[in-house]
């Protein structure tokens, strides 16, 4: 019989990853599904907090480096994806830890959204006029097509603001009105274990994260990716898109990196916000250690 999955949620740099790798670590039938629309791309390792080779060597992971970074990627996509490696685990027997921030792709998996159709043209046209006036203009036209889409995503989302407004032109419908809509949170088999740090705590987590990840080698990693070139989407992730500014000579580095950890702490507020709504995560307070923790709640779950 086919057993649900496990979600491991939270905010970014709360240990999600860590937890999940510690709970199917020595066992041989768990693996890990990364819910991380950013994860999907080669060679964006680093900004992402992509496993390590080894990691992945230790623990089967799936829905990573699924396309390259001059690709777009869309949730429908995603979810595509998710079914094939799900139905793959499954057949096996074994069990799948869903683990990443993402929000709507998590939710799009486990509640199986009715994700609407996709209109390229369309979105090629908001995307040129975006560029051409600003998101903000945008957000406004949103607004008064779908007040409750525009509420749901900051003005100067470019990437969001064009789907939702794509949607709304293209199939007639409010772009909010898929699916049961994500203010409702229908019973659902999948376990979700949710990492909860005081927000201090988590801040200054933040910071150390991004100081190690330019210690790894990011600036190295997003020169090389901007050479290449990168998709509309891709080029949105946090940290390259500051790097990539400052590559084009557009600001500092110091002004690049306090702004990715500006924007990191920000994206991590929406996290917990996002999360925080669905009545079904079981929230596990983290003071000091999230694998110490948190892993007894995960395992109790895997072997329920």
């Amino acid at each position: 019989m086919t057993r649900a999955p496990i979600a491991v949620v939270g905010p970014t740099a709360s240990g999600k990853s860590s937890v999940a790798l510690a709970a199917a670590a020595g066992r041989d039938d768990v693996e890990l599904i990364s819910v991380d629309s950013m994860q999907v791309y080669r060679g964006m390792d680093i900004g992402t907090a992509k496993p390590t080779r080894a990691e992945r060597d230790r623990v089967r992971h799936h829905l990573l480096d699924l396309v390259d970074p001059t690709d777009e990627f869309s949730v429908t996509e995603f979810q595509r994806a998710y079914r094939a490696a799900f139905a793959d685990i499954a057949e096996r027997g074994h069990r799948a830890i869903l683990v990443g921030g993402t929000g709507l792709y998590h939710r799009a998996v486990i509640d199986d959204l009715d994700v609407p159709g996709e209109w390229p043209d369309l979105r090629r046209r908001l995307s040129d006029e975006a560029d051409t006036v600003g998101p903000e203009r945008l957000h406004e036209r949103l607004a008064l097509l779908d007040p409750v889409a525009a509420e749901r995503m900051e003005a100067t989302n470019t990437r969001r603001i064009v789907r939702a407004l794509e949607v709304c032109e293209g199939s007639g419908r409010p772009f909010s009105s898929f699916g049961p809509g994500l203010d409702a949170y229908p019973p659902s088999t999948v376990r979700q274990i949710g990492l909860r740090w005081d927000r201090a705590v988590l801040t200054e987590r933040i910071g150390q994260r991004v100081r190690q990840m330019m210690d790894a080698g990011l600036l190295d990693e997003a020169r090389v990716l901007a050479d290449a070139g990168l998709s509309k989407t891709a080029a949105q992730a946090l940290g390259y898109k500051e790097l990539l500014a400052h590559l084009a000579g557009e600001t500092s580095l110091d002004a690049a990196v306090a702004e990715i950890v500006l924007r990191t702490r920000r994206f991590a507020v929406r996290q917990l916000r996002w999360f925080g709504r669905d009545p079904r995560v079981r929230w596990v307070d983290i003071e000091h250690d999230p694998v110490a923790e948190a892993l007894p709640v995960v395992r109790e779950a895997l072997d329920a």
